[in-house]
């Protein structure tokens, strides 16, 4: 319920602190007085558009705040979490909003800076305003089968017959892929049976383009290989190099061998002799190094024509994978998959059959829990209307006929709730035709005929605070008193505030709050709210009953409409 309702700077508000109760409120006060302003506070900090001139004269900013105690099962914990915000169950919920003179509003819940709309969410559960030209969602048809569910106890049946709807469409949505898969199928069906073949024949395997292209990288590195060897061998094996050495070594020779050649020059001597043992070292190395070159032919072996096989396979990968759209390493996965395709081109009837059976076992299913909750909603509808009729007639309404109007579902519409919509539809005079609700024109008719919807519709809904706007607006006498039983009803399980100028409604209050204005010494005018004791109230419904001149009479009057309560 509404615990606190703080308003600083709004329209004729200076500062005004309210602590709300349970019960029923009446808020009373002369025309002007502000009742209203209150009431345009409360629709500001739920969500509301935002108006500059609600900014009071000389202030920079006017604010809101709106305090609510909660049980741990309320819905607004939920809208909560759908909005990722932080909250305790055991906490108030705290909402405020303000509205600068310049600049844009800004929202807060729990401390936590939000959108307006998460406040107008909040305000959706939180509190029901009963206007006279808009009678919260009682008046939207699209709210009307979920009250008549909820007035009839159907939300079980609903919720089943939306999980079962929930099920046709899954299943409707898995035989339409499959159905289009098969399709998509048969439409290339011979050249799948193609790719199939000329796949099968590649016989592609796993991995095999990774294995394939180390093994070229290994051959390509033994040809290079093979052609260094060839190169050196032939260069090294060259028969004039060999006889080059060979004769270079006998002319040294011939050199050292000349007689008394140490004692004719020693250093001559020495030289050759070093020249001849050099040559004579190099062609022994000559010797070692054709060896080892002939050893390297030997081992360093190139096979081409393995090379050739390799580089075959891997341009036939290559260019098949390029064919059907693929990487060459997911060949073998590509002809997986048209094999799969290919089978449901002849052998997937059967699947199509078995799919197209649970969907249609499914809609079975649905349907028998649509039709039972269709017989249910009728059968209850006749109950709401007889219980929204009774409300009626005190609250001089009896002329207002009352149906609940049935329309199938369109074709394609969603069966998550059933076979049909449900609208409250009126007829206003007798022989006019039933119509929407809207048909009520008159604004304190449409107040009251909200009211009896209530009253009819108590246990539904999740908001429990009940704002009414005049909803005694043009009657007076057993109307009047019929709607102040009416509202202390409701407060026996919700929180009830009305704003009223009926006395019988004000006598029927649990509490009553008056509203009036007054003049400051600069002479702008401020509204003030207070609650009244037992002597206040006596002396301001007596005001009602009487006007400004207040006369013994009209308090015994106001003494009896208080007693009589």
């Amino acid at each position: 319920m509404l615990y606190a309702l703080s308003i600083q700077s709004f329209v004729l508000i200076d500062r005004l602190q309210l602590d709300a109760a349970s019960g029923f409120t009446a808020l009373t006060g002369e025309t002007g007085a502000g009742k209203s302003i209150i009431l345009d506070a409360i629709g500001l900090v739920l969500g509301g558009p935002v108006n500059r001139k609600q900014v009071r004269a000389g202030a920079d900013q006017a604010s809101v705040t709106a305090e609510f105690i909660l049980d741990a099962a309320h819905a607004a914990w939920r809208v909560l979490d759908a909005h990722g915000l932080t909250y305790d169950t055991e906490d108030a919920l705290l909402l405020r909003r303000s509205v600068p003179i310049k600049g844009p509003s800004r929202a807060f819940v729990n401390g936590q800076p939000v959108a307006a709309s998460v406040l107008a969410d909040l305000g959706e559960v939180l509190v029901e305003i009963h206007g006279q030209h808009a009678a919260s969602g009682l008046m939207r048809p699209s709210t009307h089968l979920d009250l008549l569910d909820a007035f009839a106890g159907l939300e079980r049946d609903v919720a089943t017959c939306g999980d079962l709807w929930r099920t046709v469409e899954a299943k409707r949505a898995e035989r339409q892929t499959l159905e289009a898969t098969v399709r998509a199928a048969q439409e290339k069906q011979e050249w799948l049976a193609f790719a199939v073949e000329d796949l099968s024949k590649l016989a592609a395997e796993s991995g095999e383009v990774d294995t394939l292209t180390t093994q070229r990288g290994a051959l390509l590195q033994s040809e290079r290989i093979t052609e260094a060897v060839d190169e050196a061998s032939k260069a090294i094996r060259d028969p004039k190099l060999e006889d080059s050495l060979m004769r270079a070594a006998k002319a040294v020779d011939r050199i050292v061998r000349v007689p008394g050649l140490d004692v004719m020059d020693e250093t001559l001597a020495m030289i050759a002799t070093g020249a001849s043992e050099a040559l004579e070292r190099t062609l022994i190395e000559l010797a070692e190094a054709n060896a080892g070159v002939g050893e390297l032919s030997r081992h360093a072996a190139h096979d081409s024509n393995q090379l050739e096989a390799v580089e075959a396979r891997l341009f036939a990968l290559r260019a098949a994978a390029r064919k059907y759209d693929c990487m060459p390493e997911h060949i073998a996965e590509t002809l997986e998959r048209f094999q799969r395709d290919l089978a449901l081109c002849d052998a997937d009837s059967a699947a199509l059959d078995d799919s197209r059976a649970q969907e249609a076992a499914a809609e079975a299913a649905w349907r028998k829990a649509a039709d039972q909750l269709s017989s249910k909603r009728r059968k209850t509808a006749k109950t709401l209307e007889t219980s929204i009729q009774n409300e009626l007639e005190p609250l001089h309404l009896g002329r207002v006929q009352v149906r609940v109007a049935f329309t199938p579902l369109a074709e394609g519409e969603s069966g998550v709730k059933g076979l049909e919509r449900a609208t409250f539809e009126v007829e206003t005079n007798p022989g006019a035709g039933f119509g929407p609700l809207k048909a009520i024109a008159s604004g304190g008719e449409l107040a009251r005929f909200s009211l009896a919807l209530k009253c009819a519709l108590s246990q539904t809904g999740a908001a429990c605070t009940l704002i009414f706007d005049e909803a005694d607006q043009g009657v007076g006498g057993a109307v009047a008193a019929a709607i102040g039983e009416r509202l202390a009803r409701l407060s026996n399980d919700r929180q009830v505030f009305a704003i009223t100028h009926s006395p019988q409604v004000a006598s029927a209050a649990t509490r009553q709050w008056r509203v009036r204005k007054d003049a400051d010494p600069s002479g702008q005018i401020t509204s003030h709210v207070a609650q009244l004791d037992d002597g206040q109230r006596l002396e301001e419904i007596a005001r009602m009953l009487s006007g400004s001149s207040i006369t013994n009479e009209a308090r015994a009057a106001a003494l009896k409409l208080l007693e009589a309560a």
